[in-house]
């Protein structure tokens, strides 16, 4: 099988800038396995383009992929969206699991020390290496590669750009997006992947109910594709978005997607680059129940809301540039439920509450954005600066040396921060918050709701301070967790007091 085609970006194009360049279309070539000795050169940083512009001359790669941002720049919209699904859980990880830093322009940077096999934690790779390397890749778009990717091929999970000494690394295991469940027997992966010489399908190792993988012929954008003769099920995630203005009615953008990296990050620059500025609502983003393509899904409000459409026709919208999405608005700002119901079945695949206090900050979220986008020139100066230098520099700016930033924190407060944390809370709080593990079992004994257990944690912490429970304490306390969500709150807390 071939396709005439032209891709949309050659990886010619990643050479030196990253500026759109008219290119000759290669062929997508799918004999067998293509592997070849080639050890490419192509280099790519994270898609500049968002879904609503062209895309526009960036730096070189060599100007901006060792630039490491500071803690605070992690990505509050993170991509990486865990499955609750049983069958993918029930595989037994014997990887070594690490933790990546965040360069610039979304790409991470793996250092490993010797020979073995080594988990992303951030995007759920795997690579299988012989010796100590270093190792960067990002996320990319399937959207440029929309033209070679033709049925009855597929797309089953991110499409990553690796770089790195192609002799040292083995394997590659990607993340896909689909439930194998016992249905897997006529199912068959492959991994497309982008040359130099022109695009191809390439053979793959193995697959497991998580991962595809793939032996290293040169490294260039790769991602699993899928050909199956049976109904192909997706692991879903809903997305929500309220856009931010003065108005007292409410508008939401509910985005319906698989829980596929690529996908995801797409969403989040189409959101990024609209007309209209939106804030990321924090919900259990994970569907309950499969998604399939063909399937028509119902959004319903509880009160009745305004919701355009009132149903869509599931398609895994990976290939697309556009992303489409569901509307809600009400008049009145209410608390409210959502509901996505399959049509067929009735069955509900995914809900969540919403509560004002989900979107009562967005006045202090906007502020924060509108200050840490003041200029290129200050973000990149501080951006070379040591994690700690930042942020210090960050907090001067916020407090004040008069004393008056000494008001002990209320419940409210302790329970949004609660919400924020993620699941190293138990590390942070006996490591930041220098809790003893007694105080924190005793904690999870009594109470089974995870955020209620945070908040109680919070709260043990600040009856152990009294007084110095302040806003300021818990910022220097808290000053080195790696999340920008939990950053943004407690330069909240500053702001508030």
């Amino acid at each position: 099988m071939s396709q005439d085609s032209g891709v949309a970006e050659s990886s010619d194009d990643h050479h030196g800038s990253l500026e759109e360049k008219d290119y000759p279309s290669p062929n997508l070539d799918t004999s067998g396995d293509s592997k070849s000795g080639e050890d490419s050169s192509f280099e790519s940083g994270s898609e500049a383009e968002s879904d609503n512009e062209e895309a526009k001359p960036e730096k070189t790669i060599e100007e901006w992929e060792d630039k490491e941002l500071p803690t605070q720049h992690y990505n509050s919209e993170s991509n990486k969206i865990q499955s609750h699904c049983e069958h993918c859980n029930a595989e037994n990880k014997h990887n070594e699991l690490v933790t990546p830093r965040l360069l610039s322009r979304g790409q991470f940077l793996l250092k490993v020390d010797g020979e073995g096999t080594y988990q992303c934690t951030e995007t759920g790779l795997i690579f299988e290496v012989n010796g100590k390397v270093d190792i960067k890749y990002c996320v990319l778009s399937w959207s440029k590669y929309s033209d070679l990717i033709v049925k009855p091929w597929a797309v089953g999970g991110p499409l990553f750009d690796v770089k790195c000494d192609p002799l040292c690394l083995t394997s590659i295991q990607f993340p896909h997006s689909l439930c194998l469940g016992h249905r897997d027997a006529n199912m068959t992966f492959k991994v497309f992947h982008v040359k130099s010489t022109g695009a191809s399908l390439e053979y793959t190792v193995d697959h497991s109910a998580t991962h595809v993988k793939w032996r290293v012929s040169s490294l260039s954008p790769v991602g699993p594709v899928v050909q199956s003769e049976e109904t192909v099920f997706h692991h879903g995630a809903v997305i929500l978005y309220k856009a931010i203005d003065h108005n007292p009615s409410l508008s939401f953008r509910v985005y319906v997607a698989t829980n596929n990296e690529s996908f995801i990050k797409d969403i989040s620059k189409s959101v990024k680059h609209s007309s209209k500025k939106f804030m990321k609502i924090d919900k259990p983003p994970v569907c309950q129940k499969l998604l399939q393509n063909g399937k028509k899904y119902r959004l319903i409000s509880e009160p009745e809301a305004e919701i355009t459409p009132e149903e869509i026709e599931f398609v895994d919208g990976s290939l697309l540039k556009l992303k489409s999405y569901i509307e809600v608005y009400l008049e009145q700002p209410v608390e409210f439920k959502l509901l996505l119901v399959e049509m067929d079945s009735e069955e509900i695949v995914w809900k969540a509450k919403l509560r004002e206090c989900d979107w009562v900050q967005h006045h202090q979220n906007q502020n924060i954005s509108k200050s840490s986008t003041s200029g290129n020139r200050r973000r990149k100066m501080s951006s070379s600066l040591p994690d700690e230098m930042v942020y210090d520099k960050r907090m001067k700016q916020i407090d004040s040396s008069d004393g008056v930033k000494t008001k002990t924190l209320t419940d409210t407060q302790l329970f949004n921060l609660a919400e924020k944390l993620g699941k190293e809370w138990l590390k942070i709080a006996i490591a930041n918050l220098k809790l003893n593990i007694s105080e924190i079992d005793a904690i999870r004994e009594k109470e089974d709701n995870v955020t209620i257990s945070k908040f109680k944690m919070l709260k043990k912490w600040q009856e152990k301070e009294q007084n110095n429970a302040t806003a300021q304490n818990l910022c220097n306390c808290l000053k080195n967790v790696d999340s920008v969500e939990v950053q943004d709150v407690l330069r909240g807390f500053l702001q508030e007091t």
